[in-house]
């Protein structure tokens, strides 16, 4: 049987490749052209030791010297002996590059540009080179800007459907942005555009207690392919709840699909809040002042975060001051970009 693997490299590029029960993590990376780090291959020099984010294995035969009991039980392993008994998510501690890989580009077609507020659009790409793309719920891709050489920029997956045609995003609005010009102006469905991805280490981990996610804005968007995937996967016996935050009572987005999550997910909750004290929505304020004490959880509680830089240093600082250290804390800043 064959697995899929995630290698997941220190400059925050992902390659997917697939890995049969009976061969290495190594072997499989290199009959598919990625040389991850490998001296010995017999378990006894440490150069291929990765840690295993999730997803279930074997380990084969080793020297304590390469690999010690506590680091096994932290979930660290030799890539030329694990062999998955599952699909596996390995941070490979190089560079893409040393690794003599990159990241693939694919060529879709617009399907779909829908303003979904002053300052938001959804964007959705359609086309069979998407079939081949895999990517962790919460990664983001990197967007040609048609009709502008080079330029690009970066956006979260705002959707998840392995094996399917289409991706799509949440794109901010951003005043002579060039992106956000572009949709509004010129885009039209069937025109070409490129993404390169996947990218980033902003992604779900497997839910072993309860999870608690705070969006600012757009950075909805990995949210909402999180709650895809967990949705697919037939929910789970944790409480996962969203706090989502905007400045404007206009901002607020998706909240359809928030709602269809809260019947696919049984344990799923979320909240919004609007910055604005003219607002006449109930919760004003910002996200970390609606963080309720039960969903902390005493700490055993996994919190994801994705924002503007400003309110994810809020947020940071804020679990310091309530002395709130949780099980683990995941975070994404994103900062709009103009021409």
């Amino acid at each position: 049987m064959s697995h899929t693997i995630a290698l997941d490299f220190e400059d925050g590029v992902t390659r997917f490749i697939k890995c049969s029960g009976s061969e290495s993590v190594v072997d499989a990376a290199y009959r598919q052209g990625i040389n991850i780090p490998m001296d010995c291959r017999e378990g006894a020099c440490a150069a291929c030791k990765c840690r295993v984010e999730s997803g279930s294995y074997a380990l084969g035969e080793y020297i304590e010297d390469a690999l010690s009991g506590d680091e096994a039980a932290q979930g660290y392993a030799l890539a030329c002996q694990m062999r998955p008994t599952s699909d596996c998510v390995v941070r490979i501690p190089a560079d893409s590059s040393v690794c003599k890989t990159r990241q693939e580009s694919y060529t879709a077609q617009i399907r779909e540009v829908r303003r979904l507020s002053d300052n938001t659009f959804s964007l959705v790409l359609q086309g069979d080179a998407l079939q081949k793309l895999l990517f962790l719920p919460g990664q983001y891709a990197n967007l040609q800007v048609p009709g502008d050489g080079a330029h690009h920029r970066a956006y979260s997956f705002s959707s998840m459907d392995p094996g399917g045609d289409t991706v799509s995003f949440l794109i901010r609005n951003v005043p002579d942005g060039l992106m956000s010009g572009y949709l509004a102006e010129r885009a039209r469905p069937g025109e070409a555009m490129t993404l390169t991805g996947p990218f980033g280490s902003f992604y779900l981990r497997p839910v072993q207690r309860p999870v608690l996610m705070l969006a600012g804005g757009t950075g909805l968007a990995p949210f909402l392919a999180m709650l895809d995937r967990i949705a697919a996967a037939g929910g789970n016996p944790h409480p996962i709840h969203l706090i989502y935050g905007v400045n404007t009572d206009g901002d607020v987005v998706e909240t359809a699909r928030l709602d269809a999550f809260t019947r696919l997910i049984p344990n799923f909750s979320y909240a919004v809040c609007v910055v604005d004290e003219n607002s006449g929505h109930p919760r004003k304020g910002y996200v970390m002042q609606h963080i309720e004490p039960a969903r902390l959880n005493g700490g055993e509680v996994d919190i994801y975060l994705c924002g503007p830089p400003p309110m994810v240093e809020a947020v940071a600082r804020h679990l310091r001051e309530i002395g709130v250290e949780s099980a683990s804390f995941h975070y994404e800043k994103f900062a709009a970009s103009t021409a």
